[in-house]
């Protein structure tokens, strides 16, 4: 199997916090999201911000391993 679908991401620590701290900032906009109440409308900006958040890492590994 190609690289392309087991991609080994960089293991360095100031990645993963700067990964973490994203995660952490969509974490409390999830919880206000949900604030609004259940809806079509707020189940899909959760999954936009689940998508956003999985773009931001991956380009936040993909930045450092093309440096």
């Amino acid at each position: 199997m190609s690289d392309i679908f087991r991609k080994k991401y960089n293991d360095d620590a100031g990645l993963k916090r700067f990964s973490n701290e994203i995660k952490f900032l969509a974490e409390g906009l999830e919880g206000r999201i949900n604030l609004i109440g259940k809806s079509r409308e707020t189940s899909l900006a959760l999954t936009n911000l689940e998508l956003a958040v999985m773009w931001a890492v991956k380009a936040i590994y993909i930045k450092a391993d093309n440096e």
